[in-house]
């Protein structure tokens, strides 16, 4: 029996699905929901066998490459802050929203798009439809990550693919990519009274973390093709955002980690990118050895403002430019794969990933009405047989 949105979305909320837990219980609900004849459902694991992700399948698969993705992760951000009115894990009704964690980011898409692929016939469905529901997208997209890797190549999915990150109901077909960078001096290690023995990594580390800022600021000034389209912030960002260094006040420190983030627009080379701050890191402090590392590279998203996705939703909402965000999602990952990914859903991105997160009731109604013309437009049979 399906139940109604508000019912599946408060049930989706009620998993605690933080990144840094297991989703197998959420999986497995997921997985039972949508069970019937006609569906074929795949939970592929990740390489922990505590996180899967989920690909349900209904409808003809012989006709590569035709039919409808709708995407989702089912991971959320930990809900430790306090300014939560309620349990975050538990659905509320309040002024015209459900309010609780995940609610925007992405539960309440991913309520839609089951109760959509649950409610298709499979006998009526001409071309797939697929429901893709990921791990760890607020990772880096480990799980699209993952099913990219392995899923087999001589099953090739629908290259149509819906995403369902909050975008207040517009069709986005660009996002900036995050390039996740760690940058390690490494000095010796001696007694504090004593500092001509030593190398402080935390030193080097302060030189090269001046040298960073003043990339960020060459950064700020370069513009691409796509600039125009991130009116806020029409540039590449790096950010320092984590320092680890040093075991005691008085020990002359051997280590200092310094993480980063790069906020690629798209068009931009990502391994230049790479080489700018491997060559200001290294000048900035020559005596210290120092090394780099990408710890991950969710990429920038571009789809050309014709895929016929892109058209077809923008034709549904009445759209007539386009949209990019300054958030990374899995359809950087996905799209690699040669799949046209565009991002919607409801719900603000700006209220993500903060207390009382909440997602407008309205605008999970009319959502609802776009994805099932979508399933309609790219799934349906031309010719549906009758009913009996």
């Amino acid at each position: 029996m399906l139940l109604s949105d508000k019912v599946l979305l408060a049930r989706l909320v009620s998993f605690d699905t933080r990144s840094s837990l297991s989703n197998l219980p959420l999986a497995d609900f997921i997985c039972g929901y949508l069970d019937r004849p006609g569906v074929t459902i795949e939970r592929r694991p990740g390489p922990d066998a505590s996180k899967v992700n989920v690909v349900a399948i209904a409808g003809s698969e012989d006709a590569p490459g035709e039919g409808l993705v709708l995407s989702g992760h089912m991971d959320v951000v930990p809900a430790d802050e306090p300014g939560w009115d309620s349990d975050p894990f538990r659905l509320k009704e309040v002024n015209g929203t459900w309010v609780g964690r995940g609610s925007c980011d992405m539960k309440g898409s991913i309520a839609l798009a089951m109760n959509v692929f649950a409610a298709a016939d499979p006998d009526r469905l001409g071309r797939p439809l697929v429901l893709l529901l990921t791990y760890d997208e607020e990772l880096g997209s480990l799980g699209a990550e993952h099913f990219v890797r392995s899923w087999p190549a001589d099953r090739p999915l629908p290259v149509n693919v819906l995403v369902g990150e909050p975008t207040s109901l517009r069709a986005v077909r660009m996002h900036k990519g995050h390039l996740w960078m760690r940058v390690t001096a490494h000095g010796i290690a001696a007694h504090s009274g004593s500092p001509h023995r030593g190398h402080s990594a935390i030193e080097a580390g302060a030189r090269i973390v001046r040298a960073l800022i003043n990339l960020a600021t060459v950064f700020k000034q370069k513009r691409s093709d796509y600039s125009r389209f991130f009116s806020t912030v029409p540039f590449t960002v790096l950010n320092v955002g984590q320092i680890h260094g040093g075991t005691a006040v008085n020990v002359i420190p051997d280590l200092c980690v310094i993480d980063l983030g790069v906020r690629l627009l798209p068009g931009m080379n990502t391994e230049a990118t790479i080489e700018w701050v491997k060559d200001a890191v290294i000048k900035a402090d020559p005596k210290t050895r120092i090394t780099v590392e990408v710890m991950n590279d969710n990429p920038p998203l571009l789809v050309d403002d014709d895929a016929a996705i892109h058209r077809a939703l923008c034709e549904q909402l009445g759209q007539t430019q386009s949209f990019g965000v300054s958030y990374a999602s899995d359809a950087g990952k996905l799209s690699a794969t040669g799949m046209q990914c565009v991002l919607f859903g409801p719900g603000s991105i700006e209220v993500a990933h903060k207390p009382n997160e909440f997602v407008p009731i309205d605008e999970v109604s009319r959502a609802r009405e776009v994805i099932e013309h979508l399933v309609g437009r790219f799934c349906m049979s031309r010719n549906p047989e009758p009913a009996a």
